[in-house]
Parts: structure tokens; C-alpha cells; sequence
């Protein structure tokens, strides 16, 4: 490992840490909510109309549905002006946490207007008394939804592929790992419907099929019961990340990158966690190369600690001395 002398505080060079997120493309994510935001707001009003006209249990848990991802693109716009805002005195670690405050918000909210409306409406058309049914609208709004889902589907999907291959991941755990909550939470809820709809039309032809309306009924106890799986996953995640989620290869990654460092002869401490998406703060106990007295050291641990700043994803450093008998830390 390259040293540096007591004279010199530092050279300038930030610490090197790569993160598997994608906030390299700045404004895609927002891209991908506001395409999400307009698919569903047309299939709200349009599903709402054919379940109203037609009495069909299954589109009226798909119009909840529709309205509760409309409700959550706000809430996740909200999420990425309000976690993009720089930090400042009374926040020095930045506004990123407040990425998954909002998100966590819009999953409760797919939660409740929509799983939660799905199953109630499914239960009460199981109990009620069979009307006559039009089929031939269900299935036209339904063939709409599937491309405009699929459109705002593929957008997610593409910026998801686009990343997990940057990083050499499965895209599948890229989404699960990544830090954006924005982007997971756009891609599993058009995921989702993509699946309701699926479920929508299977009660629905199978209703027209049998003449059976509690088919139509258990189709909207399916779609309440997918929103519900996912809304629950996207609140843990959420919660995960506010109270300080790391990992393992995120804290190997920082120490590596710590010790590439020429000022850091060694780290024997070190606290790695989210403050938001592709952010975040360190705390470390290390050596300073070179023989400083103690005045001189002082400056130089506040230039290292500046010089590891520097990296945009380093969002806080706190840095110390390591004691002498402390075992020293390896990636």
C-alpha cells in the first residue's frame, strides 16, 4: 500500500467505493415514476368505468388498484425531490432518509387502497346476491391495461437490466439490494399489476365461462391478496433502510476502498449505513501513515476524513485513531 509523509496532509484523492445502485443516470428514476404515474392514472379512470357499468368485482379491485399506484407515483416524486435536497447544518448527513419515509408512505398506501379494498370488495360480492354481467368491455380495458402496464413495465425493467448488468448482477437481486426505493418500488407494483390483470381476466372469463359470478369475486380476492404481498415486502424494505440497513458487501467495499487510501496505513473500526439511495455514512477508527505529532495529526485526520467526502457516495465520514492493541479490520 502506497504511504504518504507527515508533511504532506494529503494528496487530494478521494476514497475509490463503487455501490450496486443506479443513480448514475440522475433524472431516470424520476422518468420511470412520471411514466407510471400517467399509465395509471388513465387505467384508474378507465377501469373504474368499466367496473361501474359492468358490475364486474374483479375490475373494481383492479380500479382500486389503479388508483392506489396513481396516489403512490406522487408520493414517490415527492420521495425523489425530497431526498435529492443537499444537506446542510441541521442535517449533515442529507435528506435521503426522507426518500424512504415518503416511498414507505406510498406502500401503506398500496397497502390499504389497494389490497386492503381488493379483499373487502371480493368478500362482499361473494355474499351478494348474482347480477347479470357485460363481459365484452372487461376484456377491452383489460387488453388497454396490459400495454400501457407493460409500457411503464418495461421502462422499470430497462433501467433494472441496465444497472444489474453494470454491476454484474441478477436483476432480480439487484432490485431486491438496491438502495433506490423508488425504482423497486415502480417496478414490483407494475410487476403486480401485470399479474392482476392476469388474475382480473381469469375471474372474469371463467365467470363468463360457468356463469358463475363468485369467480369474478375470487379474482378480486387474488388481486387484493398480490398488492397486499407486495406492499408488505416494500414496507420492510423501507424500514430496513430508515433504521440503517449495510451489508456485508457494501461494508467490504468501503474498507477496501478505505485502505487504498495513501494516508490510511490501517482501519481496526469501521460502520457502514444508508442515509439514502447510493448514500452513505462512515464511521472509522484508523492509522495515519507517517509519525505527526499530535496538533499536526488532528489536521490531517479532518483532511482524510474531507478527502473521503469526496466520493459521491460517501455522504458523512467521522473518522479516529485507532488504539494500538485493536486488531486491525481486512476486506
Amino acid at each position: 500500500m502506497s504511504t504518504q509523509s507527515a508533511e504532506k496532509p494529503g494528496d487530494g484523492t478521494p476514497v475509490s467505493v463503487e455501490i450496486p445502485d443506479d443513480q448514475s443516470k440522475g433524472g431516470e428514476s424520476t422518468f420511470t415514476v412520471i411514466v407510471a404515474l400517467i399509465a395509471n392514472g388513465l387505467l384508474a379512470a378507465a377501469k373504474t368505468f368499466a367496473g361501474l357499468v359492468t358490475g364486474s368485482a374483479s375490475m373494481m379491485a383492479e380500479s382500486a388498484h389503479s388508483w392506489a399506484d396513481t396516489g403512490n407515483e406522487i408520493f414517490l416524486l415527492i420521495a425523489e425531490k425530497q431526498g435529492k435536497k443537499p444537506r446542510d447544518e441541521s442535517h449533515p448527513r442529507g435528506y435521503g432518509r426522507a426518500t424512504y419515509i415518503w416511498s414507505l408512505v406510498a406502500a401503506f398506501g398500496l397497502f390499504s387502497a389497494g389490497a386492503v379494498v381488493s379483499i373487502w370488495h371480493g368478500i362482499t360480492e361473494l355474499v351478494a346476491e348474482p347480477t347479470s354481467a357485460s363481459f365484452t368491455i372487461n376484456y377491452v380495458i383489460l387488453g388497454i391495461a396490459f400495454l400501457l402496464e407493460g409500457s411503464s413495465f418495461f421502462q422499470a425493467s430497462r433501467q433494472v437490466h441496465g444497472a444489474s448488468q453494470r454491476w454484474g448482477m441478477h436483476p432480480m437481486k439487484f432490485i431486491d439490494s438496491t438502495s433506490n426505493p423508488t425504482l423497486r418500488a415502480v417496478f414490483f407494483e407494475d410487476f403486480a399489476a401485470l399479474i392482476g390483470l392476469v388474475l382480473a381476466g381469469t375471474g372474469i372469463g371463467l365467470h363468463q365461462l360457468t356463469g358463475q359470478a363468485y369467480w369474478d369475486a375470487l379474482g378480486s380476492l387474488a388481486v387484493g391478496v398480490l398488492l397486499g404481498f407486495v406492499a408488505v415486502y416494500l414496507m420492510r424494505r423501507n424500514i430496513q433502510y430508515l433504521i440503517g440497513a449495510g451489508s456485508p458487501e457494501l461494508r467490504a467495499r468501503v474498507l477496501r476502498g478505505m485502505l487504498d487510501h495513501p494516508a490510511i496505513d490501517r482501519v481496526s473500526y469501521l460502520h457502514v449505513e444508508y442515509v439514502g439511495p447510493s448514500r452513505v455514512f462512515v464511521v472509522a477508527a484508523v492509522d495515519l501513515s507517517g509519525d505527526d505529532a499530535e496538533p499536526d495529526l488532528a489536521v490531517r485526520l479532518r483532511e482524510v476524513e474531507r478527502e473521503i467526502e469526496d466520493n459521491a457516495l460517501i455522504e458523512d465520514a467521522v473518522l479516529t485513531l485507532s488504539h494500538p492493541d485493536e486488531a486491525s479490520l481486512t476486506p
